[in-house]
């Protein structure tokens, strides 16, 4: 990789960009700048529903009060990220790395402006490439096992997110099964209280059309995670063959015996994947 190619790291849903500080550590060593970014909606970027810190807590308040974060699409997402390429880059290509539903914005971006993504690695993350929207790939055979919807406590329809109350401590140890399985007690439970409660559903609702020459343009890598209870790796591989469809290089993918968060569980292990992405595939800035 072209040590002065910079990395930008997308998370998922619930997330921010404090979830891929490990991961900008071992970059750092290997000489790879990179900056982590909030998506609209998420980390700084993403208020809270009033009910999430009421006292005593009110469980029906919490399953029907709007969320704050309702209005956010899949487009208005990747106007903020491209806007966030935009500056880490100086206006040059940068290296886009997308996980989860970030994976969503990051199609989208790479569509809105291929000029400025050097190469796009999904890490065990959305990417829908055929006309459907994300939330489709939920009713998909390949997503059999899954274990996110059992948490939600919201119909996503009737609030406009995916809400899930983090701070349950009888959910605690289904949360760890779900979403960090290989990641340590303590590290686990410090990235549970850092969550959001809110993924805005207008970014898996959000049908995006992509084309060959442009989001084609765009070389792409794939890191599936092997041991993922959001996103089967059995639709991480549907996703990686959508991709080839319509991209002009095949994708390069990686496969790591991980949970849904290696960036928690194996930094090292994606911070050479990601490296390794650069070198391969990602075409010159």
């Amino acid at each position: 990789m072209n040590n002065s190619l910079p990395v930008v790291l997308v998370h998922g849903f619930w997330h921010g960009s404090w979830c891929w500080s490990p991961v900008v550590e071992r970059l750092a060593a290997r000489g790879v700048p990179s900056v982590a970014v909030d998506l609209e909606g998420h980390g700084l970027r993403g208020p809270a529903p009033r009910a999430r810190w009421a006292r005593p807590f009110d469980a029906a308040s919490f399953a029907t009060e709007p969320s704050p974060v309702a209005a956010v699409t899949a487009s208005s997402a990747a106007a903020v990220l491209a806007e966030q390429i935009r500056t880490v880059g100086g206006g040059h290509p940068v290296l886009v790395v997308a996980h989860s539903m970030g994976g969503v914005v990051a199609t989208a971006v790479a569509e809105l402006v291929p000029e400025l993504v050097a190469g796009l690695v999904y890490v065990s993350a959305f990417a829908p490439v055929s006309g459907a929207p994300a939330g489709y790939y939920n009713t998909c055979p390949e997503n059999t096992g899954e274990m996110v919807s059992r948490h939600l406590a919201a119909d996503p329809m009737v609030v406009g997110a995916a809400r899930i109350d983090f701070g349950d401590p009888e959910r605690r140890d289904q949360i760890k099964e779900t979403f960090y399985n290989d990641v340590d007690d303590r590290t686990a439970d410090a990235t549970i209280a850092l969550l959001s409660t809110d993924g805005p559903a207008g970014i898996p609702l959000e049908p995006l059309t992509v084309t060959q020459e442009r989001y084609g343009s765009v070389p792409h890598a794939y890191v599936v995670c092997g041991r993922d209870n959001v996103i089967p790796a059995t639709l991480q591989y549907r996703f990686v063959k959508e991709i080839d469809t319509v991209s002009a290089t095949p994708t390069e993918v990686t496969e790591l015996d991980c949970s849904h968060s290696p960036f928690l569980s194996q930094p090292d292990a994606l911070a050479a994947a990601i490296v390794a992405a650069g070198r391969v595939g990602v075409r010159a800035g």
